[in-house]
């Protein structure tokens, strides 16, 4: 085994082989994840990616260090969602004058990223070396830096693209190898998303580098005239820009797996002359909720800050960490059936490690078993057991419970004092005591059930003067 790879093994969608992992550099491992299009708050199925491809951040960071890891996830702040967003959001005040389209998908997209910034907080994910936005990565930069032009400039140049009907569009029959990774032929692609197939086409499947804007819509000056870039080219430009030509690792959902990945690896190698576009690609599987697709239609999509502020999804609140938790309870890449059932056997077991991990004054060593587990592939489920183990394992002081400590601090959850909002607590408190005197048992035993799912125990009582019936509370792990 080579000791660059640190006994690292990933699964590599592009060879559908799980393979040793050896980094280009191992003083610059480099990892490029394709990050939301800020037109909406993220929904669960979002939080997947960002979740599973922090822990192999952290992992990454542990294995080669932390200043000798780059990991680069992006912001799409241009896109016709984002447009149809400002328009139905501010249409009134773009109409009237107060405010110009620009300004209104300034305020959509701000909005959307700062909700989003704090959502994969709460969900206990570090933040990525790098944040770059699309927008920044349009036109030539000062500094030099890959951009989208000019990487059309140089598909065209490299006979990779064409211009037809105000569009520039990348001719997939130019590269022989074109569908690699999502092991179609080149007579079986259909159309990407986002795109129509049109009559100026030279084959179906060739895709949109660059658009033309009308007079309303937001565009940058171009060779090709006022426009707007593609979807697929803002990541081939931005991952360039910070990680290189070809870098180690590209991750993100199945379902980017075409069109979005497949045409990032087209333009980045007809445009760099390269081999590949990374050398490893790792995605995530689909998530179902309650056994069925997510979608709006069915009354079961939600939003990360959904289930993390209102009753929507079981009729509480969830913590960040037991969202992190049930995500990862699933190996990566398998389908997770998201539900009320595995959020509650992530609460009570993250509840049972904490328990334990408390018996300790401080973390200790990270168990080489954990490091092993997640090593081979993220196998978080096997990672998991032995934190299980280590919990029964311990008590006051031993290193059983300081190795609980360490594995949870370094999987993202938070083992230190319990934070609990006393004003809160007193008012749910009172809510429930004049549910009691109503005799509204359901919506009492609710409260009393959502304040001990964040480890706040209820105890009830009489006072001793008065007879009066009071509750009296503690926290617990």
């Amino acid at each position: 085994m080579s000791d660059a790879s640190k006994g690292l093994s990933l699964y590599n969608t592009l060879t559908r082989t799980k393979d040793e992992f050896v980094p280009i550099d191992p003083l610059n491992v480099r990892m490029y994840v394709c990050g939301p299009t800020v037109y909406d708050f993220a929904h669960i199925g979002n939080a997947r990616p960002v979740i599973v491809f922090d822990v192999l951040f952290r992992l990454l960071r542990h294995l080669y260090g932390e200043s000798h890891v780059t990991y680069v996830r992006n912001i799409t702040d241009v896109d016709d969602k984002i447009n149809a967003r400002a328009l139905r959001d501010f249409g009134d005040e773009i109409a009237s004058g107060k405010l110009s389209l620009n300004e209104a998908i300034r305020r959509v997209t701000e909005k959307t990223a700062d909700q989003y910034h704090k959502d994969v907080a709460t969900l206990g994910c570090l933040e990525p070396t790098v944040e770059p936005r699309a927008t920044e990565f349009v036109e030539p930069r000062a500094d030099g830096k890959a951009d989208m032009i000019t990487l059309i400039e140089r598909l065209i140049g490299r006979g990779h693209a064409y211009v037809a009907a105000g569009e520039v569009l990348f001719d997939t029959a130019s590269m022989p190898d074109y569908g690699q990774l999502s092991k179609r032929n080149l007579d079986e692609q259909q159309a990407g998303a986002r795109i129509a197939v049109d009559t100026h086409k030279k084959n179906p499947g060739d895709f949109v580098l660059w658009k033309l804007s009308s007079p309303e819509e937001p565009g940058w000056d171009s060779p090709w005239g006022r426009g707007r870039p593609g979807w697929h080219i803002e990541c081939s430009a931005m991952s360039a820009a910070y990680l290189g030509e070809v870098f180690d690792i590209h991750g993100g959902g199945l379902d980017l797996i075409f069109p979005h990945h497949e045409n990032e690896i087209a333009q980045s190698r007809c445009a760099h002359g390269t081999a590949v576009m990374a050398n490893v690609w790792m995605h995530n599987g689909f998530l179902q909720v309650e056994g069925q697709k997510m979608s709006k239609s069915l009354g079961n999509f939600y939003s990360i800050n959904e289930l993390l502020e209102t009753s929507t999804f079981g009729g509480r609140k969830w913590p960040g960490e037991v969202l992190r938790l049930a995500m990862l309870m699933t190996h990566y890449r398998e389908p997770i059936d998201f539900s009320v059932r595995k959020l509650e056997e992530a609460e009570n077991t993250l509840r049972k490690w904490k328990r334990a991990a408390d018996l300790a004054p401080a973390a200790g060593q990270l168990p080489a078993a954990v490091v092993a587990a997640l090593s081979d592939d993220l196998a978080t489920y096997a990672a998991f057991q032995v934190l299980t183990q280590l919990a029964g394992e311990a008590v006051e002081g031993n290193d059983a419970a300081a190795a609980l400590k360490a594995s949870l601090v370094f999987l993202g959850f938070d083992v230190g004092a319990a934070k609990v909002d006393e004003g809160a607590i007193a008012k749910a408190i009172a809510r429930r005591l004049e549910l009691i005197a109503a005799r509204n048992w359901a919506e009492a035993d609710r409260i009393r059930d959502e304040l001990l799912a964040q480890g706040v125990q209820l105890k009830d009582g009489k006072d001793p003067v008065s007879g009066e019936r009071i509750t009296t509370w503690e926290v617990k792990r």
